[in-house]
């Protein structure tokens, strides 16, 4: 992520009118999805940096791609296109998100494990892990790793917490030749 001053001057401002509208969910499900598409369509990134089409034209593509999503948003994004920030676009995404995270006490998590996990064991992990980094909540994206070959890998931003049976071994093979 760059640490872009501006980025997170326009994710800011966008937080505080969602807030005062009251959509901040609304907008973060948004920009998950702006960003999502960007990330997928990088041919859609490509044209929106291309110096031979108008900002105008961009404006209008950015409009037309995104004409489902509520107006702060779009507006948001043509304002981007038009001040030639448009390789900011996912960063604003990202330092909303991380905004709205901030306000709400919510932390994004990573949990690697051997199957899917139930709602259930998402709901304790998030009440154990969230209390360890100082949240009330955790969101939470599972990944299935066959490799663990059993327990839990955690990853809360840039804290690891490896329980898992193949994190294990790998400790007590580096403990023993460590000690020869």
């Amino acid at each position: 992520m760059s640490n872009s001053g501006a980025a997170k001057r326009y994710a800011t401002a966008l937080y505080e009118l969602a807030d005062e509208q009251g959509k901040t969910a609304e907008i973060e499900q948004e920009l998950g999805v702006v960003k999502q598409v960007l990330n997928e369509n990088p041919d859609l990134f490509a044209v929106l940096e291309s110096p031979k089409l108008s900002v105008k034209n961009k404006q209008v593509l950015i409009q037309s791609a995104f004409a489902k999503a509520s107006a702060p948003v779009v507006n948001t994004l043509t304002l981007l296109v038009q001040r030639h920030r448009t390789n900011e676009l996912t960063v604003v995404c990202d330092e909303y998100l991380q905004l709205a995270n901030e306000k709400s006490g919510t932390a994004e998590a990573i949990v690697f494990s051997v199957r899917s996990l139930s709602p259930a064991e998402e709901t304790a992990i998030s009440s154990v892990f969230a209390r360890k980094v100082g949240k009330q909540t955790l969101r939470i994206k599972n990944v299935v790793d066959p490799d663990l070959l059993g327990g839990l890998k955690v990853r809360i931003g840039n804290r690891i917490y490896d329980d898992s049976l193949r994190g294990k071994l790998n400790r007590i093979e580096k403990k023993l030749t460590t000690n020869l």
